[in-house]
Parts: structure tokens; C-alpha cells; sequence
């Protein structure tokens, strides 16, 4: 509906628009949409019924009531309409729910611009990152208080009390003081004062009753890696009692019927959104959608075919836009000197696996550096937090921190070496009820410079870094580091050709390996990888491009095969699970992993580029009898092309 999927501010024509961390959305009955818009902007936009995005209030990030001009927020999250057309807004960074009136003033309805938790006269209530917020019928606010883990409500007389929740996050079910939630960060009021909570990090549902009882309605399979409901984000409700929910594990719509039935709407790879941060529903019931990471407002108009304004709606695009700017890194690297050299240890689109299980189970989606455990890991970028849920997998070697568009995983969030907090006002220190360490949380809304610490590289000896979110990595490679260089080019190890029952083909005629009439179920395997300068001579590194040109005898193209096809592609990674097996054969893996150790078996043929995967193709008809050259092309990401020993000798018959 909105937004070019460039992070910016730009008011006018929808198409046109930007924004920075479009987040909350709400229409009112006028069919005015509002959007909640964070980052850097800071503000309070409009996309009006004629297709126009302007800017209703806001833009200095500050604490300030007063006419829409003047007032100011700090990364507004969450909004809500109610029947007297005022809007109000979680403002998350300021700790406070805002009002803005159909008359045009902004005031605060809660809250004193300090973290914490009070209930009691609304000017001395205080809330700790509030993301989620909704309008009951007698004109009381509910209130998500994420950092808290408590639903709160303010009730018309101006008095803040806490529906159901308490001081520790958890999960549990019972009266309201004794229940327990896990980062709730959106909720709905229906028509019998039942509030339906989404409890992101118990990948679940709950509901509260009037008299705070809380109960599980549905809840995700945290183990099960095909689960749908994983780290929900934004919620909304129909009259007829269907949810709509967006999920961040992989940035579908789900839909769940009233009996508790889980279907999902949209995700997969044509259709992933990378960030669903809010959910609202039009009069007509068309399904709105912010894409917070992608910079884009979505419309989901269930078949009804196109929209009245066909001709002056933008594309059908989805994610944020191939060409967005890099984060300004400056040549930083995530470790101390920031402008010397590191080794690299791991590149985008390398296969890995899981200790114990398969050695191909999932494609590795960052840069990996060197380092030694207990060494600071540092922000590359001035960065502010976007996502709620921005750090995660607390005590784990899997740990990371997500910082905009950048994420660090390995590494102890927020502590050094030896376990103490390195800044108290960009981390939170979550304790158990028995007062020791539980986690760390880093609220939405939480900036970084560059250089700042962020934590210690954990037993994984090495930072991970993440360019990209949900679904759209980038290649790290591409920010540029200092000091780095590359002019290895990969070696091509060998080229083995596997019939359809994964039998090797070996039996050769004057030096060629024949084949089949019929080349198409045949699995050409490629041994390849690559080095950077400065590495040990032992590390082995991930291609970035593989493809192939198919000659005659005297080195003529084959029709078809002037230009290589150049069929794998890690400058953006598939977000299907399957494109790890069907980019790597059999025996591929990674020492970190079980392997013996690190091989790289590419399927040759296989359509892996451009966020999308498909099989190995090799030929796509039977090629006449006669002799034939396969050639193969493997580059890594500085455009260095391997040296062949030799093309692959083929005759057909």
C-alpha cells in the first residue's frame, strides 16, 4: 500500500513514500490509516483515503505534549482508535501512552517518561517499554507493558492498575497477580472486555477475563522447527472472532479460527515479510499490515481481486528494496582495533549442520570473525534498536543481539568476560525471583554509537554477524572492511557426475565420461572453496557464485549456453529450509559441526539466488548425441574466478 522499501522520511504519493520503522497501525472510521513511525523519524503518519502519506505529528525524538506540531515522541510502537476518533500511542521509548485528539493536541494519558512500575494516579504511574496498546468500550486503555510482563489498564478517571501479570517474566496460567507472561507485545479487547494477549517469547495466545483470570488459548511448539506460531509480533481480531497474527521466525500472516486452528495466510518465499510489526483490519475487512524491517505498509484483500485504484497502486513488492542503502560502518569491523585487520572464518551461503544431526541443515546466513573468547564484541554502526525481541538465546552459544539491520550472535549480550554488566542504561538485567541473573533484554528504542560494547564472544571463539533481517541476508562482505582483501581465487577440488540412483558414473570412452541419451536426472557434484588473504593456509572458505557453460568439442556454446548460467548466488539467501540440500550434495559439512572436516559439494545446476531455491537442473532437454565440454564457473565475492585444472569431458549418446 505504502512505501518504497528504502528506510527515510518522505511525505506525497504512497508509492513514493518512506518511512523508517513503520511499527503501529490503526484506521479510524473516516478510513484515515495511521501509522506509528520510529527510527530516526520519530513520528505520527498519515496515509489518507486519496493515497497521500503526510505527517501528523512528531518528528524530534523527545518528550513533549502540546499541539501536533510541537509535540515529540521516542519510537512510537503501538496505536489504537477510539469511537471519539482520538488515537492513542505505546510511546515505548518515553515509558508513556499518548493521546492525540481529533482536535489536534497531543497529551499523555500515562506514565512519567521514566522506565519502571507503579500503578496508581496516572501522572506517577510508570511503564517499562510499553509496546501494545487498545481501547475497551468504556473507554479504558489496555496497555501491553512488554519489559514488565503485566497488562495494564488505565481506566477513564485517569487510575493505572495491573490486570494480570507479575515482577518475573514466565509462563503461567491462573488469577492475575499469580499469572505470568514473557514479552507480551500486542493486544485486543472484544465485545465481552476479554483481552486477548500475544506473549511473543512463550510463542503463544492468552487470554485475560475481566477479572484478570488468564488462560492459554493457543500456543506454538518451540521444538518443532516446522511450527507456525514462532515469536509472534502483532495481533488483531475480527467481529466474528478470528485472529489474525504476524510472526517473526518467519515472517508469515497466520490466521487462527475460534476453535484454536492455526492457518497461515502468507510467508514462505514469494510472499515473506520481514518484520510483521502490527496488524489492523478495515472496514471492508482487509487486512493491514506494517513490514517495520522492509519499510512497507501491506494490504491483504482476501481474492476479492484488484483494488478499485489498480492503476496508481504501487508494484506487489515485498521486503525492504534489493538496492537499500548499507548501514554506515566506515570500514568498522565488530572487534578492537575496529580499523585493522581480522581473519574471516565463515562466509554467507556456507552449509552447516547441527552437532549430532545432519551436516546439512541449514545454509550460514552471515560473516564469521575470529576472536578469542571473553573479547569484546563492539557496534560496527550508530545503531537504534528496532525490534522488540531484539536479543536472544540468553546463556547459549547461540546468543546474539540484533542492533537495526546489523546482528552479533556468539557472544554474552550486555557482559564482559566475566559476567558483569557492561552499561546498565542500554541493558537490562532481568533476576529470577530467587535474585539471580535470568537474562538480558534490550528494550526497543535503545540507541548505540559506534564502538560501543555490546558483549564478549562466547565458547564459539568467533562473532557472527548478520547484514539484513527476516528472510533478505545480505552479504556482510559488501559493507567493506579495513584492512581486508581477497585475491585467492577458489579451487575446484573435482566434478563428479551421479546417476538418478545416486550411482557415480565412471565408465569413460577415450578419456570422456559417457552418458546417458538423456542427461536431465544426472547430479553433477562440484568439489570447490575458496581463501581471503591473510587466513591460515588450512581454513576453508564458502564459494559466493557457482554456474556452468556447456561447449561443443572445439569450445563453441551449445545453443542455450552462450553466457554461463550462473545458478547459485549467495547475495541473497533463500528463506526455504530446503535450499541447504538441494544447493550441497551428500558429504558436505563443516569441522565446527562433526564433520572430519570442512567440504564443500555444490549440486551443480541447483537455482539458489535471489531469495529463492529449486533443485538441480543441469539440462533443461536431451542434448543430440556428440562430445561435449563442462565447463564450470565458481567465483567468490571479490569477482575472483577459479583457475580449472580442466573442463569435464562428456560424450553423449
Amino acid at each position: 500500500m505504502a512505501g518504497d522499501g528504502h528506510a527515510g522520511l518522505r511525505d506525497g504519493p504512497r508509492a513514493q513514500a518512506r518511512f523508517a520503522d513503520p511499527y503501529g497501525i490503526a484506521v479510524d472510521a473516516a478510513g484515515v490509516i495511521y501509522i506509528s513511525d520510529g527510527g530516526d523519524s520519530n513520528r505520527i503518519r498519515r496515509l489518507r483515503p486519496d493515497g497521500q502519506v503526510d505527517s501528523l505529528s512528531g518528528g524530534v525524538e523527545g518528550f513533549r505534549d502540546g499541539p501536533l506540531a510541537e509535540a515529540a515522541f521516542h519510537t512510537p510502537s503501538g496505536l489504537a482508535v477510539d469511537a471519539q476518533g482520538n488515537l492513542f500511542v505505546a510511546d515505548t521509548g518515553n515509558h508513556a501512552i499518548r493521546k492525540i485528539s481529533p482536535q489536534g493536541q497531543v497529551s499523555t494519558v500515562a506514565g512519567n517518561g521514566q522506565p519502571g512500575f507503579r500503578d496508581g494516579p496516572a501522572e506517577q504511574a510508570r511503564f517499562n517499554g510499553p509496546l501494545g496498546v487498545a481501547v475497551g468500550r468504556d473507554g479504558s486503555v489496555y496497555v501491553a507493558d512488554s519489559y514488565n510482563d503485566r497488562i495494564r489498564v488505565i481506566s477513564p478517571a485517569g487510575q493505572v492498575r495491573t490486570l494480570a501479570g507479575s515482577a518475573w517474566p514466565g509462563d503461567q496460567d491462573g488469577p492475575g497477580a499469580k499469572a505470568r507472561f514473557d514479552t507480551p507485545t500486542a493486544l485486543v479487547v472484544d465485545e465481552q472486555d476479554r483481552v486477548w494477549v500475544l506473549d511473543s517469547r512463550n510463542d503463544a495466545v492468552r487470554l485475560v477475563q475481566p477479572d484478570g483470570t488468564v488462560s492459554t488459548f493457543v500456543r506454538g511448539d518451540d521444538e518443532d522447527e516446522d511450527e507456525l506460531l514462532r515469536r509472534p509480533l502483532s495481533l488483531t481480531r475480527s467481529h466474528d472472532g478470528y485472529l489474525y497474527v504476524g510472526v517473526l521466525r518467519r515472517g508469515a500472516l497466520l490466521q487462527i479460527a475460534p476453535d484454536g486452528r492455526v492457518h497461515r495466510l502468507s510467508g514462505g518465499p514469494q510472499a515473506h515479510l520481514s518484520r510483521p510489526a502490527a496488524l489492523a483490519l478495515t472496514p471492508r475487512g482487509e487486512l493491514l499490515v506494517t513490514d517495520a524491517a522492509s519499510f512497507r505498509i501491506h494490504r491483504l484483500s482476501w481474492g476479492q481481486g484488484e483494488p478499485e485504484d489498480a492503476s496508481t497502486a504501487p508494484r506487489a513488492d515485498v521486503g525492504p528494496a534489493p538496492d537499500l542503502a548499507l548501514p554506515r560502518t566506515e570500514g568498522r569491523w565488530p572487534l578492537l582495533p575496529q580499523h585493522s585487520w581480522h581473519e574471516v572464518v565463515g562466509t554467507p551461503g556456507e552449509v552447516r549442520g547441527r552437532r549430532g544431526g545432519d551436516a546439512r541443515d541449514h545454509l550460514h546466513e552471515g560473516l564469521d570473525v575470529k576472536g578469542d573468547v571473553g573479547e569484546l564484541v563492539v557496534a560496527m554502526a550508530d545503531a537504534k534498536v528496532s525490534s522488540p525481541l531484539a536479543n536472544w538465546a540468553y546463556g547459549s552459544n547461540a546468543e546474539g543481539l540484533s542492533l537495526d539491520r546489523l546482528a552479533y550472535i556468539h557472544i554474552r549480550v550486555g557482559r564482559d568476560k566475566r559476567g558483569q554488566l557492561l552499561n546498565g542504561r542500554q541493558f537490562q538485567l532481568v533476576l529470577d525471583a530467587a535474585g539471580r541473573p535470568e537474562r538480558i533484554r534490550v528494550r526497543r528504542g535503545t540507541r548505540f554509537a559506534a564502538g560501543d560494547a555490546l558483549g564478549s564472544i562466547n565458547p564459539m571463539a568467533h562473532v557472527h554477524i548478520n547484514l539484513g533481517t527476516g528472510g533478505y541476508h545480505r552479504n556482510p562482505l559488501q559493507l567493506g572492511f579495513a584492512g581486508f582483501s581477497d585475491q585467492q581465487p577458489p579451487l575446484i577440488e573435482g566434478i563428479e557426475v551421479f546417476d538418478a540412483a545416486g550411482r557415480r558414473l565412471r565408465q569413460l570412452e577415450q578419456g570422456r565420461l559417457r552418458l546417458p541419451a538423456d542427461w536431465r536426472e544426472l547430479q553433477f557434484v562440484v568439489d570447490a572453496w575458496d581463501q581471503v588473504d591473510g587466513n591460515e593456509e588450512r581454513r576453508r572458505l564458502g564459494l559466493h557464485s557457482l554456474g556452468y557453460q556447456l561447449l561443443h568439442e572445439d569450445g563453441r556454446p551449445v545453443a542455450g549456453f552462450e553466457q554461463p548460467r550462473m545458478t547459485l548466488d549467495f547475495s541473497r539467501l533463500p528463506v526455504d529450509d530446503r535450499a541447504v540440500k538441494q544447493a550441497y550434495a551428500a558429504r558436505s559439512g563443516v569441522t565446527v559441526h562433526g564433520s572430519a572436516f570442512t567440504r564443500f559439494r555444490y549440486q551443480l545446476g541447483a537455482q539458489v539466488r535471489d531469495g529463492l531455491s529449486s533443485p538441480s537442473a543441469l539440462l533443461d532437454a536431451p542434448l543430440p548425441p556428440g562430445d561435449y565440454l563442462l565447463r564450470v564457473i565458481a567465483r567468490d565475492q571479490q569477482g575472483n574466478e577459479a583457475l580449472l585444472r580442466r573442463d569435464l569431458a562428456l560424450r553423449g549418446r
